[in-house]
């Protein structure tokens, strides 16, 4: 038997409220990573469209920070803290739909215990955050919609609201165009009287509409946003890859958390055995939304390096599929438990790696570099604290004319620019110049030219880490008069240095360093 709907809906109000809280807990607490800091750069420096991907993330850092009235971790990522909590929340509603209250329920569980939902799309603020809400928006309009083969006025406003979403979540991310042909391909199988209403055409135009900024910033600067992103999934001569692949299947076993996977695939098998658990139409919706993007970026892999959470949108499907299986018992008279004990077993896997990790990047429980390994809790570690050492450095060194006033810092690449821009540079207002190539420096080309030209005979600074480091006079050497190692900033984790930050000055500019539009070469 289901329990009854009012303890649902407490269980449902509780996973809300303490998962907010949480998530609110770990977004105070600890530093913003590389990706994290870059994508500040959004909503700091706003264009119709950017390098790496459109324009919303840094739109809602806008709106939740009150355009950058408020600066601290917290704020920037509150835009994920509350979109992740209304995803979880949309999970609830679409389980519902297609089932019973129990499902969403379960599909709200399913998807806390995935580390991309919970951390990835939940806590930290990048692209995935707007773009798991408006597909999972997206995704419950056409559940509402699509199936329905007498087309009726409801369904039909669906259809509409769900081409607004949908554009919006291609606003996010460019992969959901897998959206669009989720829908195509449901409707050329199972419902072609869509053909026949307005509305459906008049979904293609809204998600158009809604993309043309994208697209006229794509015209301004030579498409070099779809070229670069065609570059990282275009196949190699070098053949068959199978470490690539492998890779890619553990990551996305770990990032959607394993338990879960697991359930996801008994869910899967029971579908091909015939087992009944869903009806068709939300079956073909969910798996159509799901299954293709999954199984591109998975063939990807086997030639070049992916990233596993390209993959994350394909797994909520999956996820509200699996839900809908592990609810079925209720069928069967037998007593369904609010928290069955996979969902324990998932949900205590995701709090004990979460607080191993945390406590990795803030305290350095495991002493890895000890051992000679490299330690990835490092980006999300020290970036304040070499802030607040480097200030008085460059203070005194300008105050007694050993640099010129208002030297900005330079580097080599997006990362670390985007760290020292607001760690560094936002404490004592200066601006942060990468110089390279458009691969290495991405929204950077277009920040420097915002920054403004440097005159001939000006000085800057350039910091360089010891776990990533490269020599400023190779780098800068042809550029200035002279180039002084300045002063060594030691970054500590509890008692053990684990980062050095070398600072040189780079006196004496030889000639204007001009930052004006080129025309960018695919």
């Amino acid at each position: 038997m289901m329990p009854s709907t009012r303890k649902i809906y407490w269980a449902l109000f509780i996973l809300l409220v303490v998962s907010a809280v949480i998530r609110g807990f770990i977004a105070g607490f600890m530093e913003l990573g590389n990706d994290e800091v870059y994508y500040l750069t959004y909503a700091r420096f706003p264009a119709l469209s950017h390098f790496d991907h459109p324009p919303m993330v840094g739109l809602v850092i806008q709106l939740f920070t009150l355009n950058l009235t408020f600066e601290s971790e917290f704020f920037l990522r509150l835009a994920s803290i509350v979109l992740g909590t209304l995803s979880t929340g949309l999970m609830f509603l679409i389980g519902r739909q297609i089932k019973n209250p129990i499902t969403g329920l379960y599909a709200a569980l399913l998807y806390t215990a995935s580390f991309y939902g919970f951390i990835l799309s939940g806590t930290f603020i990048l692209p995935d955050a707007p773009q798991i809400f408006f597909w999972l928006l997206t995704l419950l309009f056409l559940l509402k919609s699509l199936p329905d083969r007498e087309l009726t006025p409801g369904s039909r406003r669906y259809l509409l609201f769900a081409g607004i979403t949908a554009g919006f979540a291609l606003l996010s991310k460019y992969h959901s165009v897998f959206l669009l042909a989720g829908v195509l391909v449901y409707i050329l199988r199972y419902n072609r009287k869509w053909f026949k209403a307005t509305e459906l055409y008049g979904f293609f135009i809204i998600v158009i509409l809604l993309s043309l900024p994208v697209v006229f910033w794509n015209i301004e600067n030579n498409f070099i946003s779809f070229t670069y992103h065609e570059n990282r999934v275009t196949f190699t001569e070098s053949g068959l890859r199978p470490q690539y692949f492998l890779t890619e299947i553990v990551g996305e076993f770990f990032y959607n958390n394993p338990v879960n996977v697991l359930i996801i695939l008994t869910a899967l098998v029971a579908l091909i055995r015939h087992k009944k658990f869903l009806p068709l139409s939300y079956q073909h919706i969910l798996l159509w939304t799901s299954i293709p993007l999954v199984l591109v970026f998975q063939s990807f892999s086997l030639f070049r390096s992916t990233l596993p959470h390209w993959t994350g949108p394909g797994y909520l499907g999956l996820i509200i599929i699996a839900a809908a299986f592990l609810s079925e018992p209720a069928k069967n008279r037998i007593k369904q438990r609010i928290l069955p004990w996979p969902l324990v077993i998932s949900l205590a896997l995701l709090l004990t790696v979460s607080v191993t990790a945390i406590g990795q990047i803030r305290f350095g429980w495991v002493p890895l570099q000890l051992w000679k390994v490299k330690d990835p809790s490092l980006d999300m570690t020290g970036w304040e604290q070499l802030g607040r050492k480097f200030a008085p450095v460059s203070k005194y060194e300008e105050d007694h004319a050993m640099i010129g006033k208002n030297s900005p810092i330079f580097t080599f690449r997006w990362f670390p620019a985007a760290n020292f821009d607001y760690y560094v540079g936002r404490r004592i207002n200066k601006p942060v110049y990468a110089l390279g190539t458009l691969e290495r420096i991405h929204k950077y080309y277009w920040i420097n030219q915002i920054n403004g030209n440097l005159h001939q005979g000006s000085d800057a600074y350039f910091i360089g880490l010891s776990d990533d480091y490269e020599d400023p006079v190779a780098l800068y050497g042809a550029l200035f008069d002279t180039i002084i190692p300045s002063d060594t900033i030691f970054i500590t984790r509890k008692k053990d240095t684990v980062r050095k930050a070398f600072v040189f000055r780079l006196i004496g500019l030889k000639n204007e360093m001009v930052f004006s539009p080129g025309k960018l070469s695919k």
